[in-house]
Formats: structure tokens, C-alpha cells, sequence
């Protein structure tokens, strides 16, 4: 029987037992642990540069209040990250691609962003549904634009994640097959596909981090809205 090409989008199983879970919180154990001594080696310096670095330019635009999600965001960054670069070797099950996993972490966040803004400033969070200086026929049609593309963002920050990850995985596994096809025909030509590959793959790194930079950076412009 032959195998298909989104296989490897499958949650695995292990007697009949999800290992999503697993493969969700292997990546905390990965992490390093900050030692009690003074003196921290060069892997945790450069992990506190990081995550210092990152959650400083995070917050730029917050307000004292937004910055009670610095913690939050960074370590959804950090996971998120992790969980994609693990995913790019071989014989592992990147669980981003799954499209409930990401819906399961973005409507929370986003619904709480909405909240925060409905409780602080209820004014402004409805405000943002109709533009000033809107014509008075067009402000029922905007108002309902402007809601439905208010839903529409969590399922666009799910959506992109998985979209993105998805497509790079399958790209990959397209051109590797493609070269063990044209390695005994065409040795020339299955040499320059591998050296596509080859770019595709650190192409796909790029998009591993990237990707999960966007996830919380939208998800900081939507706190930013609300706070």
C-alpha cells in the first residue's frame, strides 16, 4: 500500500493512544535551566539575550497594563518556535500543523484580548467596528464588515500558521522524493534537485521561526488595540 504524502500530518498513536500530548511537551524539557550559580554558561546567556531581546521589542508599543502579557507571549513564542524546528527532522510529528491545536491556542488569546478591551474600554473596543467620519448610509454595512473581520482574525491566525508549516512539509517531501526518483536516471539533474532542497530546507527553518513571530506579534497588535 502507498503511502501518501499527508501521512505525516497524522497525529501519531501508540496502542491506540494520541502521542500528541508528547509531542507537545517534549519541547520544555529541551530547555535549559538556569542554575543557582552567579555565573550562568554561554547557552543560557544567549537564551536570556533572546528572550530579553524579543520580549522588549514585543512590548515597545504596550502600555504599562499590556505589559502583564510579557511572560505570556514570550513563552508562547518560545514554544512555538521549538515545536516548528523539531518538526523539520526526520521521523517527527510537527502537532502545528494541526489546525485544532492552533485554533485551540488562538481563540483563547484572542477572546481574552477582546475582553480586556469590552471590560477597560468599552467606548474604544466598539468604536474600532465603525471608522470616523463613515457616510450614515454606509455605517450598517461597515459595522457588519468590520464584525465578521473581528471573528475572521483568530481563524486567520490559525489558519496561517498551519497553512504555512503545511505547505513547507509537503514542498520538502515533494523535492526529496523527486530526488531518490532521478538519483539511478538522471545523477546530473537529482544533484541540482538536491540542492534545491537543500535551500528549501533552510528556507523552511526561516519560516519555522518566522511564522511563530507573527502568531504573537498579531496577537501583541490585537492586545495593543484592547489595552
Amino acid at each position: 500500500m502507498m503511502v501518501s504524502f499527508f501521512d505525516q500530518f497524522a497525529s501519531p498513536s501508540f496502542l491506540g493512544i494520541p502521542l500528541i500530548a508528547i509531542a507537545i511537551a517534549l519541547p520544555w524539557v529541551l530547555f535549559p535551566t538556569p542554575p543557582a550559580r552567579w555565573v550562568n554558561n554561554r547557552l543560557i546567556t544567549v537564551q536570556t539575550w533572546f528572550i530579553n531581546r524579543f520580549t522588549n521589542q514585543l512590548m515597545l508599543p504596550l502600555n504599562v497594563g499590556g505589559h502583564k502579557w510579557a511572560l505570556l507571549l514570550a513563552s508562547l513564542m518560545i514554544f512555538l518556535i521549538t515545536i516548528n524546528m523539531l518538526g523539520l527532522l526526520p521521523y517527527t510529528f510537527t502537532p502545528t500543523t494541526q489546525l485544532s491545536l492552533n485554533m485551540g491556542l488562538a481563540v483563547p488569546l484572542w477572546l481574552a484580548t477582546v475582553i480586556i478591551g469590552m471590560r477597560n474600554q468599552p467606548t474604544v473596543a466598539l468604536g474600532h467596528l465603525l471608522p470616523e467620519g463613515t457616510p450614515i448610509p454606509l455605517i450598517p454595512v461597515l459595522i457588519i464588515i468590520e464584525t465578521i473581520s473581528l471573528f475572521i482574525r483568530p481563524l486567520a491566525l490559525g489558519v496561517r500558521l498551519t497553512a504555512n508549516l503545511t505547505a513547507g512539509h509537503l514542498l520538502i517531501q515533494l523535492i526529496a522524493t523527486a530526488v531518490f526518483v532521478l538519483l539511478p536516471m538522471m545523477p546530473t539533474v537529482a544533484i541540482l534537485t538536491a540542492a534545491v532542497l537543500f535551500l528549501l530546507t533552510l528556507l523552511e527553518v526561516a519560516v519555522a521561526m518566522i511564522q511563530a513571530y507573527v502568531f504573537v506579534l498579531l496577537l501583541s497588535l490585537y492586545l495593543q488595540e484592547n489595552v
